[in-house]
């Protein structure tokens, strides 16, 4: 401990081995000791007691769309890490899509490395993208340090993205296979969603009936059979169907190899509460209904689920019209996620322990950041979130960073306030208060 520079205390540190009164030395950046509380601090190191407010684990989120570059009036990384840090997110990965252009080589790959280099407030990495015609381009992709390769079974909703059929998916994963990397699919079925009833309009109803179970349930098992058949690594994004969950249980039993994730909107939002033309409530697949939810809780609770994630997805406000048909899916969530699923968690018996397993270890893990990432513990980076979970908040969208404020979770009142974030010991974040970007682009460790 006598090389200590920074030193954390409080009464409440959410380790490994569980939440306990603690002092936690930092080095250069990296966690060197978590001592007792009363442990005595080296003259030379500084001291930051954050009293009874709880430390975590920063937060990794690995599925954030930064639509940087070429979609930049949606988000850019400027905007989306600070969002982020502000919500205790000190780790994102970036999906590969709503970028122009998409993250499908490995040119594309520098070119927004290059766009995100100065302008990440936290760590930054990239998944690379799957599709019809680039089989070639996913080996060179994951030795130049992508985390993995996202897929849609179902068109994405930008033309620049086409979605594999089955046979293109046995060939896209099959290739991965090859190189044991791991493919995370957007997982709706097309005929299902062909077949499925499409009215429009601003009915919201309409619209959950237009992006039916089935549609996941299909595509998953069909998913689950590929990988399977190839041995292969497979995440399921996004689950908001309860249906599947028999599936998933029975693929893991086998032996496949196959984690799944869900979203704060599926764990805190329910189609009971979506007023008709409120598409900021609009995200594929859509946020079903309450007894839904409960199997998603219950799945989180047993592990079927492995870990939940924001699924940030902004565009422009003029683009969330009142039609749920042509108005953009996706749903902003990054400076809240935390707060949103602490809030209903604690409604169900959860612990901020459980929070911290599911938003910050199991998603580390899922890309390979497990020695380094995720908790607080000697190795590992010094980054932290100062939450004081018992106070609330009402959101007022004029206050979120994300560079278009649309946001479902208006006038919601949550508990947990994020009272400052760290990134391998420097304190990025505190009180609204932001330093210069100091995040690093990160690569797939090898």
């Amino acid at each position: 401990m006598s090389d200590a520079e920074l030193v954390l205390r409080s009464t409440r540190v959410v380790t490994p081995e569980g939440t306990r009164a603690a002092t936690v030395t930092v080095s250069a950046g990296t966690i060197t000791a978590v001592l007792p509380y009363d442990a005595e601090v080296p003259a030379a190191a500084r001291l930051e007691d954050v009293g009874d407010h709880v430390l975590l684990p920063g937060l990794v989120d690995t599925h954030v769309h930064v639509n940087d570059p070429g979609r930049t009036e949606w988000e850019g990384f400027w905007t989306a890490t600070r969002a982020a840090a502000a919500g205790g997110i000190t780790t994102l990965i970036d999906m590969p899509l709503n970028s122009l252009p998409p993250t499908t080589t490995v040119e594309h790959l520098r070119i927004k490395q290059d766009v995100a280099r100065d302008k990440a407030h936290i760590d930054v990495g990239f998944w690379g993208g799957a599709l019809p015609d680039n089989v070639k381009d996913l080996r060179p992709l994951h030795d130049a340090g992508v985390f993995g390769f996202k897929a849609f079974l179902s068109p994405s909703g930008v033309d620049e993205f086409p979605h594999l059929d089955q046979e293109r998916l046995a060939r896209s994963l099959a290739e991965i296979a090859g190189f044991d990397g791991l493919l995370i699919v957007h997982a709706e079925d097309p005929h299902h969603l062909a077949a499925a009833p499409q009215q429009g309009g601003p009915k919201y109803a309409d619209f959950l009936a237009s992006r039916p179970r089935d549609a996941e349930d299909t595509a998953i098992a069909n998913l689950i059979a590929q990988a399977r058949r190839l041995d292969a690594r497979v995440h399921v994004l996004h689950l908001s169907s309860g249906d599947a969950l028999p599936l998933i249980r029975a693929a893991r039993a086998e032996g496949v190899r196959v984690t799944v994730e869900t979203c704060p909107h599926y764990l805190t939002l329910t189609a009971e509460e979506v007023p008709d033309g409120a598409s900021e409530f609009k995200c594929c697949p859509p946020i079903r209904e309450a007894a839904n939810q409960d199997l998603l809780w219950e799945a989180l609770a047993d592990g079927t689920i492995d870990c939940v994630v924001t699924d940030h997805s902004p565009s422009t406000a003029d683009l969330k019209t009142d039609d749920f048909a042509t108005a953009w899916g996706g749903i902003s969530g990054l400076q809240l996620s935390l707060s949103a699923v602490w809030t209903e968690a604690r409604e169900r018996g959860h612990g901020l322990e459980d929070v911290a397993r599911w938003m910050s270890t199991r998603t580390a893990g899922l890309v390979g950041l497990g020695a380094s990432k995720g908790a607080i513990a000697p190795g590992h980076d010094a980054d932290f979130a100062v939450l004081a979970p018992d106070e609330t908040f009402t959101v007022d969208p004029a206050g979120l960073q994300h560079r278009n404020r649309v946001t479902a979770y208006a006038g919601r009142t949550l508990y947990g306030v994020v009272k400052s974030t760290w990134l391998r010991g420097e304190r990025i974040v505190a009180d609204g208060e932001f330093t210069a970007p100091k995040g690093t682009l990160l690569a797939r460790p090898q």
